[in-house]
């Protein structure tokens, strides 16, 4: 396993969403990736890049382009996106087009601010993924981990399943 340095790139999504009360719906945040590395007293060094705040729905083909240039050209060839579950894979394909490097794609289905998410356990599987997979894309979640190019989101599960099952 390798003891590199990890690139966190945040693009916002449930995982950095929060709720209130008076505006009765859920907005991202500020990103609480940081805090969550914290808590599990991660000791990686690792660098964290805010590339935006937004839904997964509301990105667009210059966001991920952004995103794909953001991992291209990071130093670091170990990379974990967090990423909105509704378009992950449409991002994961984006991201195949870089060689070379290890990234990881993670969300949570419950903001990272409640209780009962599962983000910091979908962001320790992204951790380990990141340092143990050879270079390409995948997608982390649920305590699965996927071929980014293979897997798609039941949303009636409520989770992600390999392709063809």
């Amino acid at each position: 396993m390798t003891r590199e340095p990890i690139l966190v790139l945040t693009t916002g999504g449930t995982i950095d969403k929060n709720y209130f009360d008076a505006l009765s719906e859920y907005k991202i945040v500020d990103s609480a990736i940081g805090e969550l590395l914290g808590e599990g007293r991660v000791m990686l060094p690792f660098r964290i890049v805010e590339l935006m705040r937004k839904d997964s729905l509301e990105l667009t083909e210059g966001d991920r382009a952004l995103i794909l240039a953001a991992a291209r050209e990071a130093p670091e060839r170990r990379i974990v996106v967090t990423h909105g579950t509704d378009t992950m894979t449409e991002t994961a394909k984006t991201l195949a087009a870089i060689e070379g490097k290890t990234i990881v794609l993670t969300g949570a289905l419950a903001p990272a601010r409640f209780a009962e998410s599962d983000a910091s356990f979908n962001l320790g599987m992204a951790w380990a993924t990141a340092q143990a997979a050879p270079p390409g894309v995948y997608i982390a979640m649920s305590g699965e981990v996927f071929d980014g190019l293979g897997v798609r989101k039941d949303r009636a599960a409520g989770k992600f399943v390999a392709l063809g099952t």
